[in-house]
């Protein structure tokens, strides 16, 4: 495979056949099982690629969004980041829209710099968001949760 910018890094990613609809996919030594709806053969063997899709964007806008939030100097002790994704009727099927929402929790967490830290991935960072966004409406909502800190008690 050839490239066309000699001067962008280039990135790479594999899919062998296992068996059925059952591929094994490896990116930089990682390995993941990918499989086809069970409607044309696939066995639950692993998720259908455009699934992988929404993973990908709940990883990269969470590593951002923790990032930034960590730069802000708020005490985040838990941020988790859920994506829903509705997909066309006709092929290729792709998403049309992706909703995320954003649960943080911590301590006095500022919920201006949640809305900053989310902004700023979905307008700046977030490669995922960007690609997908091209073709599917991403909406975004977050919610907050105040975490009481816990006294441990040692017994003697």
């Amino acid at each position: 495979m050839a490239t066309e910018n000699k001067d962008q890094e280039v990135e790479t990613a594999s899919a062998t056949l296992a068996d059925g609809m059952h591929f094994i996919g490896n990116i930089e030594g990682f390995r993941m099982d990918l499989d086809a709806e069970e409607s044309v053969g696939g066995v639950g063997a692993g998720p259908q690629p455009p699934r992988l899709l929404l993973q990908a964007l709940a990883g990269c806008t969470a590593m951002d969004v923790i990032s930034i939030l960590r730069k802000k100097r708020q005490q985040v002790s838990g941020l988790s980041v859920e994506v829903q994704g509705s997909r066309a009727d006709q092929h290729p099927r792709v998403y049309t829209r992706i909703e995320v929402l954003y649960r943080v929790r911590g301590q006095n967490v500022d919920p201006r710099a949640v809305a900053r830290a989310i902004e700023l991935s979905v307008t700046r960072y977030c490669p995922v968001i960007a690609m997908l966004g091209k073709v599917a409406e991403v909406t975004t909502s977050y919610q907050v949760e105040e975490e009481t800190e816990l006294q441990s008690v040692r017994e003697v």
